[in-house]
């Protein structure tokens, strides 16, 4: 069940960090909201997994997660760029994470 909650915190993780771009700077409202929302909410889903997972192990998959999210759906939403190289860094992430799942607790 921690894992699952892991995953909840970091879609939210993903929701709050792709809420900053249309926030514009914090200058518009529903979206400064959302940024203020999902950060809470994914923080307080990852603490809620602490007592079950190594503190390291929940907090590099929540980043990882995050971030490859952020990195996939950046180039979906936002037209970025899809190189040879970041996907590769992406592959790399994804790679740590399931290492750190396989090797790690529960």
């Amino acid at each position: 069940m921690a894992w699952l909650v892991l995953l909840a915190a970091a879609a939210f993780e993903i929701a709050f960090a792709l809420s900053l771009k249309p926030s514009e700077g914090f200058s518009r409202l529903w979206p400064t909201a959302g940024v203020l929302v999902f950060g809470v909410i994914s923080v307080v889903l990852l603490a809620k997994t602490l007592d079950r997972l190594p503190v390291g192990t929940a907090y590099a998959i929540w980043t990882g997660l995050g971030s490859v999210g952020v990195v996939t759906l950046g180039i979906i939403l936002f037209d970025e760029p899809a190189t040879p190289a970041r996907l590769g860094c992406i592959a790399l992430i994804v790679a740590g994470i399931i290492g750190l799942r396989l090797a790690g607790a529960e």
